[in-house]
């Protein structure tokens, strides 16, 4: 009788225990940060002064931090613009991803030129003086038009998407064409839901950096009425900078302190993205062994 290979013997109860431990140590490595910062936001200027800056567990816990960072109206601003762009970037990306892609799994020609010309893009990125004079020259400056056009496709999106693609088998393609499909109808009607794992991985990504990109804001807007949230995020919180409204209280009530004002403005920067993952994780599991399963 010949002996199973190692990875299908039951693990021993050391081993299980070991994977017990190391996972929980992973989880609480990875939960302890999120659960300071949600603290110290809720954290009385008792608790701040006690924990020495940041809190795990207030004894006092308030919402006046929230209070207070919505009152001053910039951070509201700033949500909606962000919330903006977010989407109307990522639904900009993502049409613009899945033609392109669905048009170089076809036989088309030129396909491969045009492939080559994406791909160098992952290896030759346009410096920021360049990206900046040709922003400039569209006149797209100090407008949202500058955080979503310079990023509108990405390269390793579009090769994902692509392959994707090429595993639609092609006879469902052909059986379409021998009914007058034409290439929207077939894009539209078979490939885009066999593939609609990938393309919603491919979205959250896109999402993702539209909503955490700062750079580009501090580059092209010049009006600070316009900034997005993770641009106040780095000013406010990283560089202290102060925002104007925020810090400012009703009289008769102590302020909250510096330290949960700041974690305020982190924890609301933060809370879409972790609210929509959800909804999307069993899309990006399938999408992921989509990807890594052959045959």
């Amino acid at each position: 009788m010949s002996r199973r290979p190692v990875w299908m013997e039951r693990p021993r109860l050391v081993e299980r225990l070991a994977q017990g431990l190391i996972l929980f140590l992973v989880v609480l490595l990875v939960v302890y940060p999120f659960a300071e910062i949600v603290s110290t936001s809720l954290a009385g200027q008792a608790d701040v002064d006690a924990g020495g800056g940041l809190v795990l567990l207030p004894l006092h816990p308030t919402l006046r931090a929230y209070q207070v960072v919505f009152e001053g109206g910039v951070v509201t601003r700033a949500i909606l613009i962000s919330v903006g762009v977010t989407v109307a970037g990522t639904l900009a990306s993502l049409a613009t991803t899945v033609a392109m892609a669905y048009a170089l799994s076809r036989p088309i020609l030129g396909s491969r030129q045009i492939l080559r010309m994406a791909l160098l893009t992952l290896f030759f990125a346009p410096g920021i003086i360049p990206s900046y004079l040709v922003v400039k020259q569209l006149g797209l400056l100090n407008t949202y038009a500058s955080l979503v056009l310079p990023v509108l496709l990405n390269a390793f999106n579009l090769v994902v998407v692509r392959q994707f693609f090429m595993a639609v088998p092609e006879e469902l393609v052909d059986s379409a064409r021998l009914d007058g499909a034409g290439d929207l109808a077939i894009l539209l009607r078979i490939v885009l839901p066999l593939s609609k794992a990938a393309v919603a991985v491919i979205g959250l990504f896109y999402a993702v950096g539209y909503w955490n990109a700062f750079f580009n804001a501090l580059l092209y807007l010049n009006d600070q009425s316009r900034w997005p949230l993770q641009l106040i995020l780095r000013l406010y919180v990283i560089q202290g900078a102060p925002l104007p409204g925020v810090g400012s209280y009703v009289t008769g009530q102590a302020p909250p302190p510096p330290e949960s004002i700041q974690m305020a403005v982190v924890v609301i920067a933060l809370l879409p993205i972790a609210l929509v993952y959800p909804f999307l994780q069993r899309y990006f599991t399938k999408g992921v062994l989509s990807g890594a399963i052959k045959g």
